[in-house]
């Protein structure tokens, strides 16, 4: 038992739990705490966003709404994983260097969005396990690999 739940196995039903974990946690996190409320205020928000690329302000607050709310629900289902992590993390790195400096501590810290920057690039490498729609979709084309998932989990 011991030897099962320790063992380093990268492609075991409890590595996939974790990943939906992560996915859901993060995604749904971002989703609720930061997306809808700036959907809802779309109008008010968009034109006083912050423009780091000069591509004008409610272009950038769309960008921002898009990887909040669009992203962040792709990443909980677990459906297009990898897109949805990147999108998310260049969204929280813009937010950390851009809009709180690089700073880890203090009045503006950007601790939460370099938090979160972690576990999108964490999620970006590692995709979305076999307990995503990932897997569901485009995962049954691969015969050898479950064959090899099979034999990990022991």
């Amino acid at each position: 038992m011991f030897a099962k739940l320790f063992a380093p196995g990268n492609d075991s039903f409890l590595s996939s739990l974790g990943l939906l974990s992560l996915r859901l946690w993060l995604g749904l996190t971002m989703l609720l705490n930061h997306g809808i409320g700036k959907l809802r205020a779309f109008d008010t928000m968009a034109p006083h966003w912050v423009d780091p690329f000069k591509i004008g302000h409610t272009a950038s607050f769309t960008l921002v709404v898009f990887a909040e709310v669009v992203a962040a629900s792709l990443l909980a289902a677990g459906f297009l994983t990898r897109f949805a992590a990147l999108v998310l993390a260049i969204n929280m790195g813009v937010a950390f260097v851009v809009a709180h400096k690089g700073s880890l501590s203090g009045d503006h810290s950007g601790e939460l969005a370099f938090i979160y920057l972690g576990g999108f690039v964490a999620l970006f490498f590692a995709g979305g396990g076999r307990l995503s729609l990932d897997q569901r979709i485009f995962g049954s084309g691969r015969s050898g690999s479950s064959k090899k998932s099979k034999s990990s989990d022991h």
